[in-house]
């Protein structure tokens, strides 16, 4: 606990007086104290200038990372018969139908993605409540409700990530990881700021972006400027 404390105090030291960043000094202040045994993951949380109760405010998209997430991503198929087999042969970890909705009603999700059949919509739209929380129900705007089961599995395990506005008008993900050079973490973090800013809703008011910070999974976080993770 003591070598513990005195890395995470020597990381919290690192970043004392440091905001509002570039993308660029961010990345390498985060890389430089990430010092977990495990490969971090590089986190942005964006602050936006919404209000996500009203429908017209709410943000929601999915982007497709350049370099990837860096983590294996588990994916479930709600399919039957062709289509089944086209999501097992794209990859996909768990296939099924009503046999699927049970195991997931049974509470058992160890699935970061699913996508859907559009006929399978009846059986999923039941567990609304379970995987809507969870940010998993399918939804055709981000592409998680189609026929080309194969090409939504490829797209999930390829790096791409979906993003939702929560509570209080905040998005968040995970963009990389700390062993990942540090031009492609830019080049993830730019990609994911372009594509929230591009999903910027009709009735949103005033500033927009808000607020842009990064992170690593055990070390502090530091405030990046706008600008820098707007620019192309």
């Amino acid at each position: 606990m003591a070598k513990l404390g005195k890395r995470i105090r020597a990381a919290r030291e690192a970043f004392v007086g440091k905001e509002n960043l570039t993308v660029e000094e961010a990345v390498a202040l985060i890389k430089g104290n990430a010092s977990a045994k495990f490969d971090e993951t590089i986190e942005i949380a964006m602050n936006l200038g919404i209000d996500p109760r009203h429908a017209d405010q709410m943000v929601r998209g999915v982007v497709g990372l350049p370099n990837g997430t860096g983590k294996d991503v588990r994916v479930a198929v709600f399919a039957r018969g062709d289509k089944a087999d086209e999501a097992k042969a794209a990859g996909a970890d768990i296939v099924g139908a009503e046999d699927l909705m049970d195991i997931v009603m049974s509470g058992k999700i160890d699935f970061d993605r699913c996508i859907a059949t559009p006929d399978m919509m009846p059986v999923v739209g039941r567990l609304g409540k379970v995987l809507g929380p969870r940010n998993l129900m399918p939804n055709p705007k981000v592409g998680t409700v189609t026929v080309d089961v194969a090409a939504a599995v490829a797209a999930a395990k390829g790096g791409e990530v979906q993003f939702k506005a929560e509570k209080g008008g905040v998005v968040h993900a995970g963009v990389g990881k700390a062993s990942f050079d540090a031009d492609k973490l830019v080049e993830n973090i730019r990609a994911f700021v372009g594509a929230v800013a591009k999903a910027k809703p009709a009735g949103a008011k005033g500033s927009y972006m808000q607020k842009v910070a990064l992170s690593s999974t055990m070390g502090p976080g530091v405030t990046v400027s706008v600008d820098s993770a707007a620019s192309e």
